[in-house]
C-alpha cells in the first residue's frame, strides 16, 4: 500500500521562472472606492530584454489613462456604481500583461465593509475588509475595529484589510474610520464565531519530517544523495528563533534552479500527531484549513522562491493547495492549479524582509463538491483576498490523510541558503 510520502512523488511542485507581472498595490479587487479613485501599480518582466515600456488603466473596457515606464500612479474620476478595471503593462517586445479588478465607486462618506457580512456566521480568525469615505476635505486619517467595545486593531489611511482573532459564539463588532478634520463614522457588523477549530502547533519542532530534491529542469523528485542539489533540516535552534524551538532549512548544490521540498504528515497515515483516522471518519468532516508560520532568512534575496502547501487525500480525491512567495521569482504570490499541474500568478505582491522574522497566514476551503478554494493569504499583517477555485485530481482509494510542505527553490547560481521556520501551526475545522 502507497504512504502519504508516495504521493509526494507525483506532485511537481517547483519553481517557475520569472515572466511579465504587474502587481496592484490600489485599489483591491471587491473594494468599495470613493467616486475619486486612486490607482498605484508596478510592472516587471524578464521575457523581454528591453523591459516594460508602458503601463495603462481601462475601466469598463475602455483605455482611461496611459503612462510609460514600469510604475503607475495616478487619480481618476469614475460614475458611482459597480466597475470593471484593468491594469495592464505593454513591454518593448509587444507582449502585455495585466490584472482585473472589480469594484464599486460611492459619493456617499462612512463605512463600507466588504467583509464579513453583518448577521453572517465566520470562523477564527475572522477576515475585515473595508475602506472608508468622508466629507472632509483632508480625507481619512485612520480605521479600527471594536470587538465587544473593545478597539482591538487600528491602522492608518482610508483601507483596513486583517484578520482578527474572536472568541466562539456571538460578537458584536464595529469598523470605524476618523477622519483628518476630527469626524468619524462607523459600521456595526455583529457575527456568529464557529467553535470547533482544532490547532497543530509547533509542527516545525516535530518529528516525522521527509526532505526530498526536485532536480531542475524536470523537476524529478530524489532522496538524499541527490547530485545536482544538496539540503538539510536542523530541529530545536534557538537562535534564530522566537519560541526557541525553531527549525533550520538548508539548500545548496550545483544545478540552477533546483528545489528542496520538506513534508510532515499530520493527519492519517503516517501521523505524526497521534490522529490516524483509521476509521476514515475525520478527514469527509473537514474544510476549513489554515496554514500559520514564521520565517526568517538573512539573505532572502538569494531565494527563487518559498513555498507553503497543504495536501489532502480521501476517497480517491486529492486536494493540493500549493502556494508561493516569488522572491528572487519576481516578489508575487502564486497558487498552484491541480488540474493543468501550473502555477497561476494572483498579482498580490510578496516582499518579506531579510535579517527579521515574516508572518504568513494562508486561508484554504474544501468545498461541498471537493473544490479547492485559496481564500486568502496574510504577510506581515497586510491580508489579501485570492478567492480562486481549481477542481481536485484523482488519487489511488487507498491514500488517506493531511500533510503540510514548506520548501526551498533554488536561484540563477543555486546559491547556499539557509531559511528558519518557528510557531508553524495547522488549524482546520468543518
Amino acid at each position: 500500500m502507497k504512504t502519504l510520502s508516495s504521493v509526494l512523488l507525483l506532485l511537481p511542485a517547483f519553481a517557475v521562472p520569472a515572466f511579465a507581472t504587474v502587481v496592484v498595490s490600489s485599489p483591491s479587487d471587491g473594494e468599495t472606492v470613493n467616486s475619486t479613485v486612486s490607482y498605484a501599480a508596478t510592472a516587471t518582466t524578464s521575457t523581454c530584454p528591453e523591459g516594460v515600456a508602458s503601463m495603462g488603466v481601462y475601466v469598463d473596457n475602455e483605455l482611461v489613462y496611459t503612462v510609460n515606464g514600469t510604475a503607475l500612479k495616478t487619480t481618476l474620476s469614475v460614475n458611482p456604481g459597480s466597475h470593471k478595471t484593468v491594469v495592464e503593462e505593454w513591454d518593448y517586445c509587444g507582449g502585455a500583461t495585466f490584472v482585473s479588478m472589480e469594484i464599486t465607486a460611492t459619493n456617499q462618506a462612512g463605512v463600507h465593509v466588504t467583509s464579513p457580512a453583518n448577521n453572517s456566521t465566520v470562523s477564527s480568525p475572522a477576515k475585515y475588509v473595508a475602506t472608508a469615505t468622508s466629507s472632509c476635505s483632508q480625507g481619512v486619517a485612520s480605521m479600527g475595529i471594536y470587538v465587544n467595545r473593545q478597539l482591538v486593531y487600528i491602522e492608518n489611511g482610508a483601507r483596513l484589510n486583517t484578520q482578527v482573532d474572536l472568541g466562539a459564539g456571538a460578537q458584536q463588532t464595529v469598523v470605524e474610520e476618523w477622519d483628518k478634520c476630527g469626524g468619524a463614522s462607523y459600521a456595526p457588523v455583529n457575527v456568529t464565531v464557529q467553535g470547533g477549530e482544532k490547532v497543530l502547533s509547533n509542527l516545525q519542532a516535530s518529528d516525522g519530517w521527509n526532505g526530498w530534491g526536485e532536480l531542475a529542469p524536470n523537476y524529478d523528485i530524489c532522496s538524499a544523495p541527490c547530485s545536482g542539489v544538496t539540503w538539510s533540516m536542523s530541529r530545536h535552534v534557538s537562535s534564530p528563533s522566537l519560541s526557541g524551538n525553531a527549525t533550520e532549512f538548508k539548500i545548496g548544490g550545483t544545478r540552477p534552479y533546483s528545489d528542496v521540498l520538506w513534508s510532515i504528515p499530520v493527519l492519517g497515515q503516517d501521523t505524526t500527531q497521534n490522529i490516524p483516522d483509521t476509521r476514515h471518519t475525520l478527514l469527509p468532516t473537514l474544510h476549513n484549513f489554515t496554514y500559520d508560520a514564521y520565517f526568517y532568512g538573512s539573505n532572502l534575496e538569494l531565494t527563487q522562491v518559498l513555498e507553503f502547501d497543504i495536501n489532502m487525500y480521501m476517497n480517491g480525491v486529492g486536494l493540493l493547495w500549493g502556494t508561493q512567495c516569488r522572491i528572487a521569482g519576481g516578489n508575487e504570490w502564486d497558487t498552484w492549479d491541480d488540474t493543468t499541474a501550473h502555477w497561476v500568478p494572483t498579482g498580490v505582491a510578496c516582499n518579506p524582509v531579510s535579517d527579521g522574522w515574516n508572518h504568513v497566514t494562508i486561508q484554504v476551503r474544501r468545498e461541498s463538491d471537493d473544490t479547492l478554494l485559496y481564500e486568502s493569504i496574510s504577510l506581515n499583517g497586510v491580508t489579501a483576498d485570492i478567492n480562486k477555485t481549481t477542481p481536485p485530481f484523482s488519487v489511488p482509494a487507498s491514500w488517506w490523510g493531511i500533510t503540510a510542505n514548506y520548501q526551498m527553490d533554488g536561484n540563477h547560481k543555486q546559491s547556499s541558503n539557509t531559511t528558519y521556520l518557528d510557531n508553524f501551526s495547522l488549524t482546520y475545522w468543518k
